[in-house]
């Protein structure tokens, strides 16, 4: 594995096109992409691979993807504007060319011609309003509604699709790399035909059973001819780590995510798989409901974040398969990363401190987990009830099921475990999980200034002045956010030896960016 560190390819906006593999507006760090050589790739076989995530509530429907097994699911079988390339720069897909104004407030997109979905429909610059407004408005639920918020109005003119910005947004090609914002047929479901499972990815979906599998054929008319390798794809929800395991180093399926960190080792040793650890910005929280007592005090947040472990966790949870984290959700790979602030640390007596500081001598509370959240997530909580301790914190580790914990638990119940994938764009991720009344805004978390500086941030095309705001809003987080973030996790997953993964890894997803489907072949 080699670690990279990409700086941006930065430049005032002006009027001009960004082309394919061509210098672009915005650049991104690509922290530690795990590096293959390249193999020509052939076509052919059914390709099986176990994911670690997906639920009986999962749907067709792509404001609703919320999981490893839905985001892939989303790249293999849906058309993007935009994508994320492996080596971090941002591609055109649907989109084959953009330009900005000078003031980064207006973009034109323009659509790629021979585009078809599935059922022999051509892509449209029609299409791609009405799939981006089923994320906009009142009625919209979407996940990806807020990283849309700052947009005025969007209009179709032949084959070019116009964003009107209420501000600038230097940023703004990268947020239709979000796995949310697929191109869809018209349709009755506010404009789009979600229902449907048509896409314009290079998969045809063939069948989905929420929670067990998902089958997929190539889809013979892709657009893009040097893609989608497979004949067959099935795609199998296997959240049992166990089961998982086996199925691996059995033969029942070509890869799986989200491995045994314990148990890697010996997994490659014996000669069938190769095991591949790729350094991102994915994650692992503890997130606090700051609208529900005690974590409505940010004494008690204080407390709770110096009474756990961090390094603890890195090495009996991750297996030095990460890093520590600092209660902000940006990665040290990524352009904004505020080297400056101070470490949280472990320290009971700090901990206690908060406590009294709220009142208190003791505090009681429950934290929810399941592997579901991510491996290990059970043991994380028990490490960290045990660490808590000393402080007079007492954690009564309440352990829920699998299926539903993502319908049933996160964002319902007042402490919980939880994973981030992480987003390559500060504003991204910022805006998805802390922005003030955001759909995935898992601590309920309301901050005045934060939310100032993230819409400042936005629009200010000055980078040492955005490196300033994002630095602020990291220190917030840190000091008042109501998620404790100890640990950054590398990608973990295997592939058979007859797999040709074609090139080096990204870094943005697990799963070589969860473009496996498209990227990966048999050797």
């Amino acid at each position: 594995m080699k670690n990279l560190k990409t700086g941006p390819a930065w430049a005032n906006p002006t009027r001009r096109s960004i082309l394919a593999g061509g210098v672009a507006l915005t650049g991104f760090a690509a922290a530690g992409l795990g590096v293959q050589p390249a193999r020509a790739q052939s076509r052919g076989g059914n390709f099986r691979v176990a994911k670690g995530h997906g639920q009986t509530t999962d749907t067709l429907n792509p404001a609703t993807y919320e999981n490893g097994f839905t985001i892939a699911l989303a790249y293999g079988l849906h058309g993007f504007l935009t994508g994320f390339a492996r080596d971090g720069s941002i591609e055109p897909q649907v989109a084959e060319s953009w330009e900005a104004s000078a003031d980064a407030k207006t973009w034109m997109f323009k659509i790629r011609s021979g585009v078809t979905f599935h059922d022999g429909q051509s892509v449209t610059a029609d299409h791609v309003v009405t799939s981006i407004n089923y994320h906009r408005g009142e009625e919209s639920t979407s996940a990806a509604k807020p990283l849309l918020s700052a947009i005025t109005d969007i209009s179709a003119q032949g084959d070019t699709v116009t964003f009107e910005l209420e501000s600038g947004n230097a940023d703004f090609p990268a947020t239709f790399t979000d796995y949310h914002l697929a191109i869809l047929p018209a349709g009755d479901d506010r404009g789009v035909a979600w229902r449907s499972g048509v896409g314009c990815g290079p998969y045809k979906l063939v069948e989905f059973d929420p929670g067990v599998v998902a089958r997929f054929e190539r889809f013979e008319n892709d657009w893009d001819g040097d893609r989608g390798f497979f004949d067959t794809i099935e795609m199998l929800s296997v959240v049992d780590l166990n089961a998982r395991t086996t199925a691996l180093v059995s033969g029942d399926v070509h890869a799986a995510d989200k491995l045994d960190l314990k148990t890697t080792g010996m997994v490659e040793r014996g000669g069938k798989v190769t095991v591949h650890s790729v350094a991102g910005n994915q994650h692992f929280t503890f997130a606090m409901l700051t609208d529900n007592a005690p974590y409505t005090d940010v004494n008690v947040r204080r407390a709770l974040k110096h009474a756990i472990n961090r390094e603890e966790l890195v090495e009996k949870i991750l297996f030095g398969y990460g890093s520590v984290g600092n209660d902000h959700p940006i990665g040290r790979g990524q352009r904004f990363y505020n080297d400056e602030l101070a470490q949280t640390t472990y320290d009971p007596d700090k901990a206690a401190f908060y406590l009294k500081e709220a009142g208190m001598d003791t505090l009681d509370v429950a934290l929810s987990s399941a592997d579901a959240a991510f491996a290990g997530a059970v043991d994380a909580a028990v490490l960290f009830q045990n660490s808590a301790k000393p402080a007079g914190i007492n954690i009564s580790v309440n352990r829920v099921p699998n299926d539903g914990y993502w319908s049933d638990v996160w964002m319902k119940h007042p402490f919980s475990a939880v994973y981030w994938g992480g987003r390559p764009v500060e504003d991204a991720m910022l805006t998805t999980a802390y922005a003030s009344g955001a759909a995935w805004n898992d601590t309920f978390w309301e901050h005045e200034r934060f939310n100032e500086l993230l819409v400042a941030a936005r629009a200010e095309l000055d980078e040492a002045k955005r490196r300033e705001m994002y630095y602020e809003m990291q220190a917030i987080l840190n000091d008042d956010g109501g998620a404790i973030i100890p640990m950054f996790a590398n990608y973990v997953f295997a592939t058979g030896n007859d797999v040709n993964v074609g090139g080096e890894f990204s870094s943005h997803w697990d799963m070589d960016g969860e473009r496996w489907m498209e990227r990966w072949s048999f050797a």
